[in-house]
């Protein structure tokens, strides 16, 4: 029998009761917008377009939007999951929380490694890639680069949520409108027509072309699938939102729903618009830019994408923070270590989680990018796994009648995320791999000396007291 949480498990103490050890939650202060503003700028879709779509048109060429449709099917089966779960379960700790309640306290452990995995390591990856963006103002060592952005995102992630709200809306702003110029020199430009989309061709440096066909889909649909993730961002400020029952389904949708459009049509007008198909498959967008306009609308096409970079390492700093509160919260660690992990400062942030993820990220960027890459490519795939997994328990027992957003099509949905995450997991090796395992290998020892003979007192997910039904 799995040791399964009822969500009446774990309420805090109230009244008299209540002491220094009752779990502290965070101020309900974000609403749809806010909350959709906070999670698009962790999708980041202008980088995705720069930094990863040029790796499909360079593989894919006129088939590059086809995968990514086809991406976006699979991630809206994934985001299903994470909507239902996390209005059944709205916390801060996430796919933890989640899975944890619904699936089992061991599960609830391995799916925390794994994002703390992600988390440690995601936002340095993105910040070292501001220097390739700054290039046409300032020549700076990627290292560097991204330790200065980790830092400056880690300062950003210690004050009011609100206001980072709105500092991560006026970059998105930014770099919705990079996209839009992309999209409107694309279309204005036009070389092939629509039904070029429909038919992969690709062509080398000489210009002779050569057909694709969905083996070489499939053979990238991991970089497709990247191309819009970080809806799930929602469920780490889950706990923020306001009416989490209706607004976590709402925000995560959204989120993909803006993301994949703001991504789409530009690819769709970049396909269209290249004055050769080796140009599109050479897959640079900067150069294309400049050959439908000048120079400086090229530089400002850069800098809005440096901007969407430094953008991503705030809100990442913010919603993986929350994740570090609440295992503190949750009491995963030794007392002083759960004391620190759950200390708010006057903007409720939760300022020395903020720092242990920050600080580390900004050290990270010192690590060769491709591990760091590696690593987190598997513990992603075993997150989006485990959580599948977790919905497939969403409608046992008394979670069947709780009030929560319900996906459509269950089980076939987490079912069919299931089967392509193992498989993809099967295809993966490498150092990646290995690290992977070693750390989730010593999770494991640490959960079955430390955390599991003291069962009554760590290890105890709590949801917020307003969220128990």
């Amino acid at each position: 029998m799995t040791d399964t949480l009822p969500p009446q498990a774990a309420a805090p103490a109230t009244g008299a009761a209540a002491g220094a050890d009752a779990p502290k939650k965070l101020a309900r202060s974000l609403g749809v917008v806010g909350g959709t503003l906070l999670t698009l700028s962790c999708v980041t879709p202008a980088s995705s377009l720069f930094v990863l779509v040029p790796e499909l048109f360079r593989g894919l060429g006129t088939f590059t939007l086809m995968s990514i449709v086809i991406g976006t099917v699979i991630c809206i089966a994934v985001a299903f999951c994470y909507s239902e779960l996390g209005t059944l379960v709205p916390s801060a700790g996430g796919e933890y929380a989640m899975v944890g309640t619904l699936a089992g306290k061991f599960a609830g452990w391995l799916v925390f490694i794994q994002s703390l995995i992600v988390v440690m390591i995601v936002p340095s990856i993105i910040a070292m890639g501001t220097a390739e963006y700054l290039e046409p103002i300032i020549h700076v060592d990627p290292k560097i680069a991204g330790a200065v952005v980790m830092i400056a995102a880690t300062v950003a992630g210690l004050l009011d949520l609100r206001a980072n709200a709105w500092i991560t809306g006026i970059f998105l702003v930014l770099e919705v409108i990079a996209c839009a110029v992309v999209s409107f020199l694309g279309f204005t430009h036009t070389e092939r027509g629509a039904d070029s989309m429909l038919h992969g061709t690709v062509a080398d440096a000489a210009g002779a072309t050569s057909g694709v066909g969905f083996g070489a889909i499939l053979a990238l649909m991991g970089t497709a699938l990247f191309v819009t993730q970080g809806f799930s961002t929602a469920i780490y400020l889950s706990e923020e939102l306001e009416n989490p029952r209706k607004n976590v389904a709402r925000t995560v949708l959204w989120t993909l729903g803006l993301s994949v459009a703001i991504i789409v049509i530009p690819v769709a007008a970049i396909t269209m618009g290249a004055p050769d198909l080796t140009a599109l498959t050479q897959g640079n967008i900067s150069q294309l830019v400049i050959g439908w306009s000048n120079t400086g609308v090229g530089t400002f096409i850069s800098l809005c994408i440096a901007l969407a970079i430094i953008n991503a390492g705030i809100v990442m700093v913010i919603q993986n923070s929350r994740v570090l509160f609440a295992s503190g919260r949750d009491k995963a660690w030794p007392g002083p270590v759960n004391n620190a992990f759950g200390t708010l400062n006057k903007f409720s942030a939760p300022w020395i989680s903020t720092l242990a993820v920050g600080v580390p990220g900004a050290v990270l960027c010192f690590v060769p990018q491709s591990l760091l890459i590696d690593i987190t490519g598997v513990a992603v795939a075993a997150l989006y796994l485990l959580v599948a997994v977790g919905a497939l328990f969403s409608r046992r027992g008394h979670h069947k009648h709780a009030p929560a957003w319900r996906q459509p099509l269950w089980p076939a949905l987490p079912i069919l995320v299931i089967v392509a995450l193992c498989f993809t997991l099967f295809k993966l090796a490498g150092p990646g791999l290995w690290w992977t395992l070693g750390i989730t290998a010593a999770a494991s020892l640490y959960w079955a000396f430390y955390l599991r003979p003291r069962s009554e007192t760590r290890w105890v997910i709590t949801l917020p007291e307003d969220e128990r039904v």
